[in-house]
């Protein structure tokens, strides 16, 4: 009997020394698990003046025994904007930070943030890498780099009219409900983040004037080099088939995936899309792609995108002196031709026609330093109306597209552009003086040209800008 008792002691310490010598030593399997307080720390306030500003977040070790995190590590260095501690320790990194079974450690993250240094981003990134037995994850960090009304996955539902006050950034993407009317006041700049579609089922009206203090723009929200100018740094803005009465008015789309997407034909008598006087520029896809729509534009500059101007299945288009040209550059390869009009759409196996009405008059399209011979292709299927009308344009092109009517054009002139730098992405689209598309146009009862500047009434310069 007693010794029954004193193997049963003998056992139960066995037990002890076995429980306590595994939770001293460390899990090495690649199965480990941690467990963070937070994946995103993001700091929501707005600075205004110089600040900091301390949060935490806290790392689990979910194991039954020790875990060894061989590398914390802020990954944007000493010289990100967050610094960050460590159990106590000062970053921006440290190496075998050993955490208790079942325990857990914490991170404090501090952000200093200057508002008005140049060039500081509206929203600040960073994150922080854990590493353990193999295993890599990340906490993110976000934080408010400058003063700006902040819109986070916002739906417009009633008739709304922006100031020009501060900017606006979009995070997570903005839609303008069916219903809806968007009004942006002159003046305004709309930032938006790489996720941030900007949908409109309603309408959207821009009030942008001819001064660069006064237009409207539409561009990426990182503002540091070299994200400033990359093309695709943000989605683009998408009319869909309920949109109506649209007018964007000396604004300017920039650095976008694709520019304006817009489909279905206007539910009204106007057209789906207006565009006075705005510039796509940078465009990583499409600057303009619409499908069986209507588009009304002029005085229009669209350069340097992937696919300048697509028009697919059919629609009313009326392009009056724009100028469409692409140059390759380090950022997009000129591949494509600058102008694609067709009455049809392949949609896997099956082909949509639709009836197609273009009219293309005073304008400018051309292409260098790529791969194209024919800046404008013109397709058609079927039987369908089919409309296509170019006059008193320039472009550069080896084989007129078949079924259209073209009158006073004038081929594979260069416009002599102002200026082209495609090493420095420096491009002035101004004609000089000897230009051949120089009193080339007649005249269509614009005006006034993309400057603001008059135009001659008699014999208009042909593109968006007239001669001074």
């Amino acid at each position: 009997m007693q010794m029954s008792k004193t193997f049963l002691l003998i056992l139960l310490a066995w037990i002890f020394l076995g429980i306590t010598c595994k939770k001293d030593s460390f899990i090495t399997s690649p199965q480990a698990q941690i467990n963070f307080s937070v994946d995103t720390l993001q700091f929501d306030t707005v600075f205004t003046s110089v600040g900091s500003i301390t949060q935490s977040v806290k790392i689990f070790n979910l194991n039954n025994q020790k875990l060894l995190l061989s590398q914390i590590s802020l990954m944007g260095g000493s010289s990100s904007a967050f610094k960050i501690n460590i159990d106590g320790a000062a970053g921006p990194s440290a190496n075998n930070i050993e955490i208790d079974a079942n325990d857990s450690l914490y991170i404090f993250v501090s952000v200093y943030v200057n508002p008005t240094a140049a060039n500081l981003a509206f929203i600040l990134q960073d994150s922080i890498l854990v590493a353990f037995n193999g295993n890599q994850q990340y906490i993110q960090l976000r934080a408010w780099g400058q003063n700006a009304h902040f819109l986070q996955n916002l739906v417009i539902t009633a008739n709304t009219s922006w100031p020009n006050d501060l900017p606006y950034v979009i995070l997570g993407g903005l839609e303008v409900d069916t219903n809806a009317i968007l009004t942006i006041q002159e003046g305004c700049k709309i930032y938006l983040h790489a996720n941030a579609a900007f949908l409109v089922d309603g309408t959207l009206q821009t009030m942008g004037q001819k001064y660069d203090s006064t237009r409207i723009y539409f561009q990426g929200d990182r503002l540091d080099n070299p994200y400033n100018s990359f093309p695709g740094s943000w989605p683009g803005i998408y009319f869909s088939g309920t949109s109506k009465d649209n007018v964007l008015t000396f604004t300017v789309i920039k650095n976008a995936n694709e520019g304006v997407v817009t489909n279905g034909l206007s539910v009204d008598a106007n057209p789906k899309l207006i565009l006075d006087e705005c510039i796509l520029d940078n465009i990583y896809d499409a600057a303009i792609l619409a499908t069986q729509t209507s588009i009304q534009a002029q005085n229009c500059l669209v350069t340097n995108s992937g696919r300048n101007i697509v028009l697919g299945e059919g629609g009313n288009y009326s392009f009056i002196h724009c100028t469409v040209a692409s140059f390759s550059n380090d950022y997009i390869f000129h591949q494509n031709p600058v102008l694609n009009v067709s009455n049809y759409e392949t949609l896997g196996n099956n082909t949509l026609e639709s009836d197609l009405t273009a009219s293309f008059i005073n304008c400018i399209f051309w292409g260098d330093d790529g791969t194209v011979t024919d800046e404008v292709i013109v397709s058609q299927l079927g039987s369908t109306v089919f409309n296509v009308d170019f006059e008193n344009c320039l472009w550069k092109i080896t084989n007129l597209p078949i079924g259209i009517d073209s009158s006073n054009t004038i081929a594979n002139l260069y416009p002599q552009f102002d200026s082209v730098n495609n090493q420095q992405r420096y491009y002035d689209f101004h004609l000089q003086a000897s230009s051949p598309a120089i009193n080339q146009g007649i005249n269509t009862g614009i005006p006034f040209d993309l400057d603001g500047n008059p135009r001659a009434v008699g014999l208009p310069d042909l593109g968006c800008y007239e001669f001074q």
